[in-house]
């Protein structure tokens, strides 16, 4: 019997990250952070700033994998509309939560008061739940499978702490790499067929080798990464790779080159 994997899928929002201007760390981010909790990130999209594009990615997504996670758009102006796109994605209507509203009026006794724009960052879909922030006063939100993060990374990843270990999942994602010189292409057959041996007999890959190559220093080489959620198997796989590897002529480089 395979293993139940759990899933998630990430969409980014935001202008400023199609076009360039700003470059995204939240993937990586929310991908090391699922991991640990036994959580697969299986799909990301970055969609702009329009209603439509908003909606249609989130419910997409939020049916296809066990957790959907947004980042981007639940600030105070007038372009953060992510709120109102997933209202209408679940068919509800926005309310102001009487909790982060008050968590805002506190945030800001000190700071000029709860103005309307501040305020925006206290609508929620209806029947959410709020996720602490303890870096910037507005609070995260949880509606069902959806979880709607902010954008700026240490503030994503303050809800993200807030979260952890209120997620169900599998046994946490545990990853082994080594490298060697040599072209990808002429150990091809020798990777698939050493992931074919410990792969399993489910749908997802018990243990998966990805191949990542480069060139440096005048050569070509690549650093192959073993991936899987069984210790057990994964340095069994570790090991058959190494010795195929050594077998074949190639000197291996435990941790990567």
């Amino acid at each position: 019997m395979s293993e139940r994997i759990w899933t998630a899928a990430l969409v980014v929002i935001g202008d400023e990250i199609l076009s360039g201007r700003t470059q995204d760390k939240n993937i990586a981010q929310l991908a090391t952070w699922l991991n640990v909790q036994g959580i697969r990130l299986a799909e990301v999209r970055v969609v702009a700033d329009r209603e439509a594009a908003i909606v249609e990615a989130v419910d997409t997504l939020r049916h296809r994998c066990d957790y959907c996670f947004t980042t981007g758009g639940i600030g105070p102006t007038h372009d953060d509309i992510t709120v109102d796109a997933i209202a209408k994605a679940l068919g509800v209507a926005v309310v102001v939560h009487p909790e982060a509203r008050a968590i805002l009026e506190r945030y800001y006794a000190t700071r000029g008061g709860l103005t309307d724009a501040r305020l925006r960052m206290a609508r929620v879909p209806d029947g959410a739940e709020l996720i602490t922030n303890r870096v910037s006063g507005a609070p995260g939100i949880r509606h069902g499978n959806l979880f709607i993060l902010a954008g700026v990374p240490h503030i994503t990843a303050g809800m993200l702490e807030a979260l952890t270990g209120t997620l169900e999942g599998g046994r946490p994602l545990i990853a082994r790499t080594i490298g060697c010189w040599v072209g990808e292409s002429e150990v091809a057959e020798l990777l698939r067929a050493t992931e074919r041996t410990y792969r399993g007999d489910g749908d997802v890959a018990a243990v998966a080798i990805g191949s990542y190559p480069f060139f440096r220093e005048g050569r070509t080489g690549a650093n192959f990464v073993v991936r899987g959620t069984d210790p057990a198997v994964l340095d069994a796989c570790l090991a058959a790779l190494v010795d195929a590897l050594e077998t074949a002529g190639h000197d291996v480089v435990d941790g990567g080159i």
